[in-house]
């Protein structure tokens, strides 16, 4: 999406890969991604179905939005592609794409417990891709998918949670699967 940065000074091209549901993209999500693309010349980002969710939205309406989302990122100059994914461990995906590092956003520390088991299993799996984890901005460490979608189909206002791009489509389903 953007211009590509030059090679590293140790001439090597880096690419992160940052996956995840994403049902709906949130401002967390974005800030993640915004502070990621600093770290690496291209990122990748991996839509997962998710094991064990119900997502609100198809995989292929999360890669509409976040292609949309991507186009509106400001900051580093790395390159941003959408790549779903289904029934793939991430560290198959970050082989496909040449991801030397997986990034994931943490909020709290149940997020951590979580996400580091996560990290030492991929460790196991592939020890040639690195974790790195990036805190979410305090204004966003609240923010959840999962509430914001219960706020969104029990009526109430998601524009402090996510872009007026999200927020229209989330009310536009909610009110699709509640008739409010």
């Amino acid at each position: 999406m953007r211009g590509v940065r030059k090679v590293s000074e140790n001439g090597k091209y880096r690419v992160g890969l940052y996956p995840g549901t994403f049902d709906p993209v949130t401002l967390g999500h974005i800030d993640i991604a915004k502070r990621a693309i600093n770290l690496v010349d291209k990122l990748v980002i991996g839509l997962a179905t998710g094991t064990g969710k119900t997502p609100l939205f198809t995989l292929e309406e999360r890669t509409e939005m976040w292609m949309h989302e991507a186009r509106n990122i400001t900051g580093g100059a790395a390159i941003i592609e959408v790549v779903p994914f289904e029934n793939e461990l991430q560290v198959e995906l970050a082989r496909k794409v040449g991801a030397a590092v997986v990034i994931r956003g943490l909020r709290a520390m149940s997020d951590f417990e979580y996400e580091f088991q996560i990290a030492g299993m991929n460790q196991r799996l592939a020890p040639e891709i690195e974790t790195t984890f990036l805190m979410a901005d305090p204004r966003n460490q609240v923010i959840a998918s999962k509430l914001v979608k219960e706020i969104a189909m029990l009526g109430g206002d998601v524009k402090p949670f996510t872009t007026p791009n999200v927020a229209e489509l989330l009310v536009k389903r909610c009110k699709e699967r509640t008739g409010r």
